[in-house]
């Protein structure tokens, strides 16, 4: 039992044989594409592990293998593990790529494809550090990281050093630590700027070497400057007095409580791990960071936008001018009357902040809405847009924008006529074939034109009196026949009577009961003993041309 501790497996030789115990676990290394953090989970192996492990049981001698885990979990157990590929950060593979002139994954054959999301990431990572020109390809900063073949965030770094020989000496240190980081001790990054191992000094003179720019000496007022260039998403400020920050990319990290670096405000942490035990990352290493000296050094850290919020106590919105770096806040002020496309651009962040939910939805524009998903199921040979809660917020500027030209404030936000802005989503032809194939509504023998009830999980649905439907032998349909309608047939007094997908049958059926029981209630109205030929009417017998 002792032995099963081991996250792995532990061996050991008992009178000649070889045993080894396997706990049939792995730590494993998960790159998150949202946060740009690796996190380590633990999961059962694969089997493909579990003979390798077994293997080492007979390598040298005869040998038992114990795998800590029940034969029919292993039997379940995936075949292979993952491929690399898969699990992680793809910043350097996409730099690669990009300098190879491949511009879409899909130009190489792959063993394994990379996850769209985080080749996604990696764009964004390289755009970030300013890799990149506006048509996602490297420019000259760009081709330059590449030909350094690190990490982009070091060298990106390395690249921001110039070629003054005080800040390439002191990137290149940076970046030797950052390459072979200190397995123990303080996460205080000072420790080992003060203190470089033998390893950190070579490696850093090679990075000199490499740039062609030799000398220099340790300037540690440049070190917060350069984390800052390849880590200004992990920029941290201070939440309390545990040890929490919030980093500007939004994720939550931590120090332990008696860390001494828990007594600065401002910290960047190049080097963190997300676990699995609690939502917060952990700093592995962090350096003290001065913002405004900061803020001077690196001015294109700061974000300047207009932003909007909801005030409860008032029943308004207000706006506001802030200075950010990512998440964090440095500087707040309130605006009286902004620009109108500077108060649209928030409004609209606020709304993907918020959701759709804050808009106001009327029952065409729901219905509008709820037609276009339907058309996507139900008539898949078109290319019919994405209406879910995701995609729309995604492409607000296109549908909701159009129709904010008068909006100042969340009334008039509310106002907004959304039928009209979806509308934005539909070429021409496809807002015909919206309007033929799935009709807002739908005209009965009688000429009463009923409104069709689309929904997102039900059948399409029409209330319609049962009288009107005299005469007809089938459940009418929708989307060029392929979809019938759910009819919910109605008492004289719009009471529901009857729901139903086949009309035939409701007639064959229990038409003679219903026919028994409402001709006592309402004898002023027809109920003829085979409605199916029957003539539809909306009057009643003594005003009805049969009566």
């Amino acid at each position: 039992v002792v032995l099963a501790t081991n996250i792995a497996e532990t061996s050991l030789t008992i009178e000649g044989i070889r045993l080894v115990v396997d706990s049939a676990l792995e730590r494993c290394a998960l790159f998150d594409a949202r946060s740009g953090v690796t996190r380590l989970q633990t999961q059962r192996i694969s089997q493909a592990s579990m003979i390798q492990r077994a293997g080492r049981a007979g390598r040298l001698m005869p040998g038992l293998c114990l795998h800590l885990v029940p034969q029919e979990q292993a039997s379940r157990a995936a075949a292979q593990s993952e491929p690399e590929i898969v699990n992680s950060d793809l910043s350097s593979l996409w730099l690669d790529l990009l300098q190879w002139g491949c511009t879409q994954p899909q130009q190489l054959q792959w063993l394994d494809q990379p996850p769209a999301r985080n080749l996604d990431a990696a764009q964004r990572q390289l755009t970030r550090l300013g890799a990149l020109d506006n048509n996602g390809l490297l420019n000259t900063l760009g081709r330059r990281m590449a030909q350094l073949g690190c990490d982009p965030r070091l060298a990106a770094m390395l690249c921001a050093a110039g070629d003054e020989p005080d800040a390439v000496a002191s990137a290149a240190l940076l970046v030797a630590i950052l390459e072979d980081p200190p397995r123990s001790g303080s996460a205080d990054l000072r420790d080992a700027l003060h203190r470089p191992q033998a390893q950190w000094q070579r490696r850093a003179q090679q990075w000199q070497q490499r740039l062609k720019i030799r000398g220099g000496r340790i300037d540690e007022d440049r070190f917060a400057g350069l984390l800052a260039v390849g880590f200004g998403d992990r920029l941290a400020r201070r939440r309390d007095q545990s040890g929490r920050y919030q980093l500007a990319n939004g994720l939550g990290a931590r120090l332990d409580e008696q860390d001494g670096l828990t007594r600065n405000e401002w910290l960047i942490a190049p080097a963190l791990l997300q676990g699995s035990a609690t939502p917060d990352a952990r700093m592995l290493l962090a350096l003290p960071v001065n913002i405004e000296t900061l803020c001077q050094q690196q001015p294109a850290l700061i974000e300047r936008r207009t932003e909007v919020e909801w005030d409860e106590e008032k029943g308004t919105l207000r706006a506001f001018r802030r200075e950010q770096i990512g998440a964090l806040i440095l500087k707040t002020q309130p605006m009286a009357r902004p620009e109108p496309e500077v108060l649209h651009a928030a409004m609209l962040r606020w709304i993907a902040e918020k959701g759709l939910s804050v808009l106001g939805w009327t029952p065409d524009a729901e219905q509008l809405r709820l037609r276009i998903q339907c058309a996507a199921r139900w008539l898949p040979e078109e290319s019919w847009p994405a209406t879910d809660d995701e995609t729309l917020l995604e492409s607000l500027s296109q549908w909701l924008l159009p129709q904010m030209s008068a909006v100042r404030d969340l009334r008039s936000l509310q106002a907004v006529n959304l039928t009209t802005a979806l509308l934005h989503l539909l070429t021409w032809s496809q807002r015909q074939r919206l309007d033929t194939v799935l009709p807002t509504h739908y005209t009965v023998p009688t000429g009463s034109r009923l409104p069709i009830r689309y929904d997102a999980e039900k059948p399409p649905a029409l209330a319609v009196r049962i009288q009107e439907m005299f005469g007809e032998a089938q459940n009418p349909t929708v989307a060029e026949g392929r979809i019938p309608l759910v009819l919910e047939l109605l008492s004289p007094a719009q009471r529901p009577l009857q729901i139903t997908r086949d009309l035939a049958a409701f007639w064959r059926g229990a038409w003679p009961e219903v026919r028994k029981e409402m001709k006592g209630r309402y004898p002023k109205h027809p109920w003829p003993e085979d409605p199916a030929t029957a003539l539809p009417t909306r009057r009643t017998k003594k005003m009805s041309p049969q009566g």
